[in-house]
């Protein structure tokens, strides 16, 4: 499939234009200025509030003026990661896409669809003028990666209309209808360094090759935690030598949203037992890939010699090694209702180590459907770490998004979507954070859903986009927007 040939060939040029912009979390500043751009040169309402969000209001077409102004929103930030041997400046450099079967990737680099392709799918609403539709609000939060900040920063007024589309899923198909809520666990250890004894010989792990992916949506795909394997094999060899391991420096991980993907640690151990070390390690590596089998085909691990170094004290050294081994990941348990029973209700991802010259930074985050459930996993989490004589602080929190019993918008939704495709769309929850959550605390009287193309790998850069699913999200798209009730 030709570029040229991709459909609707509208959206996919919005979304060209997006990705030669800079835009990673926290530094959208190039992104917001173009939007302001887009709105006024379209001589449309154009705010830019003081978070950051921007909102694009466009009139009704005529004929359609006493229709309820329906919200369409996405976030302009994007998750920035890169293979290890890829040069690539995300505050400079522009997306370079290419199409794969019936498949959009990017060269070495997340993608951006998430959430590029909402933004694309709003700017190509905006710009047209042979689209039907009553009053519409084209909202662009920044900042939702790391932190919602685009929507905690949101004030209430901000946006006027009573239903809202967010266009942030990830399968074509599912209209989702609630979400996870989640906050995130920061431990910090303090050590000092010192020379490694006499009689030590220095080794460098490294694994990499994981599929990682959303720390949410992936948590229940049995995905290897590259941490997790790593923190596993050092607290297996400091059982089995009596404690006689160093560490040097444990590094992991990049964003709090994603699984770990690859990562090394660089040790130390006694001459007598660097041989037996290597062969733990070839057994420890079979045994790792005969239980990731399925899911993680391409893992490679790696041993080799490295430079001798300074070490973390032992204590210390010790006590990280005990935390990363103990703290809880992956799932902790389902729903409880019978409908959703299948779905990850609570869970934790260790999503990143670093280790700079005096202290060891550790990030975990949790979610969950269960606020009450959401602070036991996080306490979970904490209490481990805390144990282990970390500092311990937890931020970033976000509120669940609970399910809206009798949802116009929802049966609006379901409705569209049969009448075009002849079957019936699957209306659910999701265990990842929207901002829809926050959404619901500043407009409780907010009608929602959340829908999109379909998205895989999201978080890496394995990240893809089902092209022909871009279209029928479009579609369907256009005729809720042809068929949104009048105003009360």
């Amino acid at each position: 499939m030709e570029k040229i040939e991709l459909k609707p060939a509208c959206v996919f040029e919005q979304f060209a234009k997006i990705n030669q912009i800079p835009r990673p979390s926290k530094h959208e500043e190039k992104i917001i200025e173009y939007l302001k751009e887009f709105g006024e040169s379209h001589n449309l309402e154009t705010v830019v509030d003081k978070t950051g969000n921007v909102i694009i209001r466009k009139p009704a077409t005529a004929g359609l003026e006493n229709r309820e102004t329906i919200i369409l929103q996405s976030h302009m930030d994007m998750v920035c990661d890169k293979l290890v041997d890829v040069e690539f400046d995300f505050h400079k450099d522009a997306i370079q896409t290419y199409i794969d079967g019936e498949w959009m990737k990017s060269k070495g680099t997340t993608l951006g669809a998430d959430d590029g392709i909402g933004c694309a799918i709003e700017l190509a609403i905006l710009d047209r003028n042979d689209i039907e539709h009553g009053p519409i609000e084209c909202v662009f939060t920044r900042d939702e990666e790391t932190g919602l900040t685009g929507a905690h920063g949101m004030e209430a007024g901000f946006m006027t209309g009573k239903m809202l589309i967010n266009l942030d899923s990830e399968d074509e198909g599912l209209i989702f209808v609630s979400c996870a809520g989640g906050q995130t666990t920061h431990a910090t250890f303090d050590f000092k360094r010192e020379a490694a004894p006499e009689g030590y010989f220095f080794l460098q792990l490294a694994l990499k090759g994981l599929n990682g992916g959303h720390s949410g949506d992936d948590i229940d795909k049995k995905r290897a935690n590259a941490i997790k394997i790593l923190a596993r094999f050092l607290y297996l060899e400091m059982e089995k030598l009596n404690g006689k391991v160093r560490l040097a420096s444990f590094n992991s991980g990049k964003m709090h949203n994603a699984i770990p993907r690859d990562g090394h640690v660089v040790f130390a151990v006694r001459n007598s037992d660097k041989e037996q070390v290597r062969a733990d390690w070839n057994i420890f590596a079979s045994e790792v890939e005969d239980e990731f089998h399925v899911t993680e085909k391409e893992m490679q691990f790696f041993m080799e010699s490295t430079d001798a170094t300074d070490v973390i004290e032992a204590s210390v050294a010790e006590r990280i090694i005990m935390a990363l081994q103990a703290v809880d990941n992956g799932p902790l348990t389902t729903c409880q209702d019978e409908a959703i029973a299948w779905m990850v209700e609570t869970s934790s991802n260790v999503a990143s180590v670093a280790t700079a010259e005096n202290q060891i930074d550790i990030v975990a985050s949790q979610r969950s459907n269960v606020m009450s459930n959401l602070e036991n996993m996080t306490n979970t989490v904490k209490a481990a770490f805390q144990l282990a004589g970390a500092k311990v602080s937890v931020s970033d929190k976000y509120p669940a998004w609970k399910m809206r019993a009798n949802s116009a918008l929802t049966d609006l939704a379901v409705k569209s979507y049969e009448k075009l495709f002849g079957k019936e769309p699957l209306v659910k929850g999701i265990h990842a954070g929207l901002e829809c959550g926050l959404f619901s605390e500043k407009y409780p009287e907010l009608d929602m859903v959340s829908f999109g193309p379909t998205l895989r790998n999201v978080h890496t850069p394995q990240e893809a986009l089902l092209i022909p699913t871009v279209e029928m999200v479009w579609d369907h798209l256009l005729e809720i927007l042809r068929n949104v009730p009048q105003k009360a």
